[in-house]
């Protein structure tokens, strides 16, 4: 019973000692926080989905605290969040316009010719090591084994038919399906943005139709007759200049391709 006794007794002792070094230890080693950081971490919608540029919630509270980084960076808390860092900053709002992901392609399996049939990882690069360009003729195509969906945290981005659909009401532009998608394919693009092309080839226009039946083929007529100067085509590619596209729709309606969407 002694021994017992006597062993309780010493880790009891032992708890104390080791316990009152930590203690000491936390404060001769504690570094301040400035208490911005803390507040400004309150305020972001918590996704750590990266698209500030930082690592996570926390990487951008400390950077925002610290005056590294603009208060506009937070894409899910979008602009309520902004001003609130704004106030906590004592600075001045920062206005960024919105963005969100599109992707340029539609070479679903209704419209993109493949050129062999995969068996393997249903995933975008392990396919991709076949040749370099996975199993659709068209090498700009979208392999359509969703590692953007896998990436995006919002569920705003699924393969429908072969080829990757963004959902606008769910998506926050924070960038992690650009990211992920190897053929990078997937662009941010300004929210208020209206008309895009739906295709990312820049093959020669004959190769296109042999490869995909929707493709852009560059045939220009797009870029002739836009009133506002804003598409052109720049390496066999329809391209929209945003800070000129005031959205009238009308290279939609006269592309013989249909390519050219309205979002």
């Amino acid at each position: 019973m002694n021994t017992i006794l006597f062993s309780i007794l010493s880790l009891g002792i032992l708890g104390g000692v080791f316990g009152g070094l930590l203690a000491f230890a936390s404060k001769i080693f504690h570094v301040e926080v400035d208490p911005r950081q803390e507040a400004v971490r309150n305020c972001l919608a918590g996704a750590n989905c990266g698209g500030c540029g930082f690592p996570g919630c926390d990487g951008y509270a400390k950077a925002v605290a610290a005056g590294e980084a603009p208060t506009n960076k937070c894409v899910p808390g979008g602009e309520e969040t902004a001003k609130k860092l704004a106030e906590i900053m004592g600075v001045e709002e920062s206005s960024a316009e919105a963005k969100i992901a599109f992707v340029r392609c539609s070479g679903g399996d209704l419209n993109a010719e493949r050129r062999f049939n995969y068996s393997g990882p249903e995933d975008c690069r392990s396919a991709m090591l076949f040749g370099g360009k996975g199993n659709k003729t068209c090498t700009f195509a979208c392999i359509g084994f969703g590692n953007c969906t896998r990436a995006c945290k919002f569920d705003a981005i699924h393969v429908e038919n072969g080829v990757a659909k963004v959902n606008r009401n769910r998506c926050v532009g924070c960038g992690a399906c650009a990211e992920a998608c190897p053929k990078k394919i997937i662009e941010l693009i300004p929210k208020s943005q209206k008309v895009m092309p739906a295709c990312s080839s820049k093959a020669k226009g004959a190769v296109v139709i042999k490869s995909c039946k929707v493709g852009c083929i560059a045939c220009t007529k797009c870029q002739r007759e836009c009133p506002s100067d804003a598409i052109h085509v720049i390496d066999n590619l329809a391209v929209i200049d945003y800070s000129k596209c005031t959205g009238c729709g009308h290279c939609a309606e006269i592309c013989t391709r249909k390519i050219i969407k309205v979002l």
